[in-house]
């Protein structure tokens, strides 16, 4: 396929709204309902925020690094541009879904490409019971929280928490603690995708605790139910000399 219409968005960054307004004057810009790509001007974040704006069309998005972190975004050009976006190469993903139950009866279902996290609310640690698949693996998880990245988010907050990082095609999910306090020594574990995650939440009143899956956060959770939904494909488009597989074993040997 040949890309031909593109639709431009930015971050607000004064480098992202400059590189816009020249892209939009060099290649014209196309709405989102009749563009055939996505590009994306920015950080990691306008990248992930257009993977969820076009998840219902599922366009392929090519990201342009014009903000502070670019991992997910390829080196920023003016020129043949459209050339570049032609000869990317693709990389596919897929979200987790989070069904959070809230403390007050309420569920929040949400999408996550990077990874849902459960986060401490107040100076008390959470305690966190976790099964997968319906088996308990952990009755107590004494800690500031815990989170499940997939294999394009494991480079994000989980990397940060000191977890693993995925092959981009690893047929894997990561789950990492959060400043593990007991058990102290463990340090996560890999699970296959279609793992189904279950995280409770102990004593919920005196222990409040959030769960955020990308950028929806639920508070005062009591349990959160995470699984990879196969059946959502997106696609990223990246320089065939910085494929995201090859950054993602880069980043393993940086010093």
């Amino acid at each position: 396929m040949t890309f031909t219409r593109p639709c431009f968005v930015a971050s607000t960054a004064p480098e992202a709204q400059e590189a816009l307004a020249m892209f939009r004057r060099l290649y014209g810009d196309h709405a989102l309902r009749t563009a055939d790509v996505v590009v994306a001007l920015g950080g990691d974040g306008v990248m992930l925020q257009s993977l969820h704006e076009t998840v219902k069309r599922r366009l392929p998005i090519y990201g342009v690094n014009r903000g502070s972190v670019g991992f997910l975004m390829n080196e920023y050009r003016p020129e043949g541009l459209m050339e570049r976006v032609n000869r990317a190469e693709a990389a596919e993903v897929h979200p987790l879904v989070m069904s959070a139950r809230c403390f007050s009866g309420m569920t929040h279902q949400a999408l996550a490409f990077n990874e849902v996290s459960l986060l401490r609310e107040t100076r008390q640690a959470a305690k966190l019971r976790i099964r997968i698949d319906g088996k308990v693996r952990m009755a107590e998880l004494i800690c500031d929280g815990v989170l499940v990245a997939t294999p394009a988010g494991s480079t994000a907050y989980n990397l940060s928490a000191h977890g693993p990082i995925l092959p981009i095609d690893a047929a894997l999910l990561a789950l990492t603690p959060i400043s593990a306090f007991r058990p102290r020594r463990w340090r996560g574990a890999l699970l296959p995708r279609a793992a189904a995650v279950s995280i409770e939440v102990l004593e919920p009143e005196k222990r409040p605790v959030s769960a955020v899956a990308d950028f929806t956060e639920a508070r005062e959770v009591v349990e959160v139910n995470i699984v990879e939904d196969r059946a959502i494909s997106m696609t990223m488009l990246f320089d065939p000399d910085r494929s995201l597989r090859e950054r993602i074993i880069a980043e393993q040997f940086v010093d």
